[in-house]
């Protein structure tokens, strides 16, 4: 569940800010650039900020959810 929210905030993230770039002003184009950076780093290292601030929401991990209630998936 935390991954697939994560990956729907990133593609409204760029989506809208290419949006905002044709219609708006071309430097719109810097907030795509920087949530591309950040996917980037998160492969990278691991670390996600998105993904610390949605636990603090409550969304739960998929993985760790599985491996406390013992189901496989």
């Amino acid at each position: 569940m935390l991954n697939r929210v994560i990956r729907g905030i990133a593609g409204t993230f760029i989506l809208i800010s290419l949006l905002l770039a044709v219609y708006v002003n071309i430097n719109w184009l810097w907030f795509t650039a920087f949530v591309g950076v950040n996917l980037l780093q998160s492969s990278i290292t691991r670390w996600c900020l998105m993904e610390d601030i949605l636990k603090k929401f409550g969304i739960k991990d998929e993985k760790a959810h599985n491996q406390k209630s013992g189901s496989k998936i």
